[in-house]
């Protein structure tokens, strides 16, 4: 019986035997200023006067004692000595008030019932059987001494059967309160994991969720939303000065809900997000629920689409071009060795000569994407094949241009095919000394390797001190056909951007501090590409 829990339990549980505490120092004050009247005269004529006095103090002064000491039971034992000594004492009272007539036979019925409420089973219909025998017991001993007692034999069994009435009912009633109230912590439970699930959905989505009110003051804003956005945090914030360009979409959208809003850069160096609104009505507040869909992986596939039909188109015409292009760049030639050509002739010739050669650069680049050989990685000492890259573009690099290399010590290694990883570091560091040669002297690289403090991913960076990339150019340095030189193709850094994508690598741009240009490429780590 004592490890037993209570029928009720938690808050509830607590409430009601406060409510029990209260009752029984309701009933003693009642009793205690009954005694200190005139009122209780014409009663205690009839029963053992000083002991009802006595009783009624007694009864008082124990009930405020277990008030105050028992206030959170944790034991059954706990609550039903608490009942048992209540119907003891309320019994003893019922005697000495003289039997039924006094109606404290009616206090015995509702302090069965309360101990009932938290008591379960057959411990709380022990309490009633007490009770019971209590009221026919003393009735009978009444009896004895006072032969008018007789008569009460009725009524002290209409009280007996009342208290089990009662104790059947309230522990019925209880029952079906438990159920419900089991059903409702289930559901709030349940409740409670949906929300956290939804919480944990809406955090891990990639599409950014942010909901703003018609103050633009942000109520809610996913992971996803601040990484999009390139902010850390959002939530109780006014996004104007955050996101201008998002609010000037919001208000087009506003005045006209059925265009698409274009698309936005939030980040210099961050993705394409296409925003999308839907106005939200809570009572009389209007919220607005903002969609943020990172479009750079669908603008890149669809571009790649574009170029695999370029390629495509260009592969079956490219005999149709070459030829007459090889025709053309051949005449030329012949031109320039004729003794009866001009100087202003021979300059015609050799521009024919020049665009030849880039005509047919262009053709060669559009066809190396179109038949572009998936990546064979292999184990590379980063360190070992990067001086031997050195060597090899030192030996055949014009007067004028200088390579430098900076490693870290220890082994660095890598996955990734060395037939592109030399196509993708030769072109970046022809560019660079080509720029670097610009604003120099003499044309510098600086090739710099190490490992990333947070990452621990290999990280080649490739420097010059040219005069860098403008701000305006940096969105399009990546495109293909891009380019700022007459003589450019525009295809170098996409197709290395391509290759090192293609062996789970990747090239960013970094402006260099104090001018310049960095590269940098960081490689995926050796164990994790397959």
């Amino acid at each position: 019986m004592s490890v037993e829990p209570l029928a009720l339990s938690g808050e509830q549980g607590r409430r009601v035997l406060r409510l029990y505490h209260l009752y029984r120092l309701s009933i003693g004050l009642l009793l205690v200023v009954l005694i200190s009247s005139d009122m209780d005269s014409e009663l205690l004529t009839l029963a053992h006067t000083e002991l009802f006095r006595k009783g009624s103090w007694f009864y008082l002064v124990l009930n405020i004692l277990i008030a105050v000491t028992v206030q959170r039971p944790r034991r059954l034992a706990q609550i039903f000595s608490l009942a048992l000594v209540d119907v003891i004492l309320l019994s003893a009272l019922f005697y000495a008030a003289g039997g039924t007539p006094s109606g404290i036979g009616n206090l015995l019925i509702v302090a069965v019932a309360i101990a009932n409420i938290l008591l379960r089973g057959r411990i709380g219909l022990l309490i009633a059987a007490v009770a019971a025998m209590a009221l026919i017991y003393l009735t009978f001993y009444l009896s004895l001494s006072r032969p008018a007692a007789s008569a009460q034999y009725v009524q002290a069994g209409a009280l007996g059967a009342l208290c089990f009435a009662a104790a059947l009912l309230v522990q019925g009633l209880t029952r079906r309160l438990q159920v419900s109230e089991s059903l409702a912590e289930q559901r709030a439970a349940d409740v409670a994991n949906l929300e956290a699930l939804n919480a944990l959905i809406l955090q891990r989505m990639r599409t950014g969720i942010l909901v703003l009110d018609e103050q633009h003051r942000v109520q809610l804003a996913n992971q996803g939303a601040l990484h999009l956005l390139g902010c850390e945090a959002l939530a109780g914030k006014i996004l104007d000065p955050h996101c201008p360009e998002l609010i000037k979409r919001l208000q087009h959208w506003l005045d006209n809900p059925t265009l698409r809003p274009p698309s936005l850069q939030p980040k210099s160096d961050g993705p394409v997000v296409q925003p999308s609104f839907i106005s939200l009505h809570r009572a009389d507040q209007r919220h607005f629920l903002v969609f943020l869909d990172d479009i750079s992986q669908v603008a890149q596939q669809a571009q790649q689409l574009k170029l695999a039909s370029l390629g495509r188109l260009t592969a079956g015409i490219a005999h149709e071009i070459r030829n007459p292009l090889g025709a053309i760049s051949h005449a030329a030639q012949l031109l320039q060795e004729s003794e009866d050509l001009h100087g202003p002739d021979r300059r015609l010739a050799q521009i024919i000569q020049d665009h030849s050669r880039r005509m047919n650069l262009v053709i060669e680049n559009v066809l190396q994407l179109s038949r572009r050989r998936q990546a064979e990685p292999q184990l590379l000492d980063l360190k070992y094949w990067l001086h031997r890259f050195a060597s090899e573009f030192r030996s055949s690099a014009p007067a004028g241009q200088t390579l430098h290399i900076e490693t870290q010590a220890g082994t660095v290694q890598t996955r990734m095919d060395p037939h592109q990883l030399t196509q993708v570091l030769t072109n970046l560091v022809q560019n660079g000394l080509r720029y670097s040669a610009k604003k120099n002297p003499q044309g510098q690289v600086w090739l710099k390797l190490f490992r990333d403090a947070t990452s621990d991913l290999p990280v080649l960076e490739v420097l010059d001190d040219g005069p860098g990339v403008p701000a305006e150019q940096l969105h399009h340095i990546f495109e293909p056909f891009y380019t700022t030189e007459n003589k450019g193709t525009g295809l170098g850094l996409y197709i290395s951007r391509e290759l090192c994508e293609s062996n789970q690598a990747r090239l960013d741009y970094k402006p260099r501090e104090g001018g310049g240009s960095c590269f940098r490429l960081t490689f995926a780590h050796p164990r994790k590409l397959s």
